[in-house]
């Protein structure tokens, strides 16, 4: 399995037209979107008809910028291969792949820890990639001058789950970055993408 996976575009028109070309490519088999591809909601509907042409799924789940009330629930049933998996979890060829967008700086998020212990009861000891707006905490991602600024919920969680794949976005400042957390490997794929490649 191979996906491109991104963050960040912000309705960026050449960043969205490079992902759409690489999305297209035979080996890329579906996208995965870490948030923030509007601005405060602008932009929605022409990113989701990009890469709606390219054939391929494209998951998604908000980012900061995705946060108004009903925005995504009233685009997405639109465009047939959109998926948005906030705060669930969803099984793509023998992987789940878990999503929880939003937020900002919040270092605790009482809901996510809800949710992230039904995933704990329901996919413990299965092949698992992490996708949130938010880095975790105390790694290379996270890092603002001298503070890190992640989630310290999302780190527990990963610590605990242990997945393949952590990818995270929200801060421009990491792009590119890459860490790990014990076997987890950690990605902010930002605008430019990354390719993931799991078997």
């Amino acid at each position: 399995m191979k996906f491109l996976t991104f963050s960040d575009i912000h309705e960026n028109k050449k960043a969205i037209a490079e992902l759409a070309k690489r999305a297209r490519e035979k080996d890329i088999d579906f996208c995965v979107c870490a948030g923030d591809f509007s601005t405060f909601g602008k932009g929605v509907e022409f990113v989701f008809k990009t890469f709606q042409e390219t054939g391929k799924k494209l998951y998604i789940i908000p980012g900061n910028h995705e946060e108004r009330e009903g925005l995504l629930e009233k685009v997405v049933p639109v465009f047939s291969n959109v998926v948005l998996f906030h705060r669930q979890a969803v099984e793509i060829d023998g992987y789940v792949f878990m999503g929880y967008g939003g937020g900002g700086f919040a270092q605790e998020d009482a809901v996510f820890r809800k949710i992230a212990r039904q995933w704990y009861g329901n996919f413990k000891g299965k092949k698992i990639v992490l996708v949130t707006h938010g880095p975790p905490f105390a790694t290379t991602l996270d890092r603002l001058e001298k503070r890190h600024v992640g989630s310290k919920d999302y780190r527990k969680f990963i610590e605990r789950i242990k997945p393949k794949v952590a990818i995270s976005g929200h801060l421009h400042e990491t792009v590119g970055m890459t860490d790990t957390i014990g076997s987890t490997k950690l990605v902010n794929p930002g605008w430019e993408g990354m390719v993931i490649e799991l078997k």
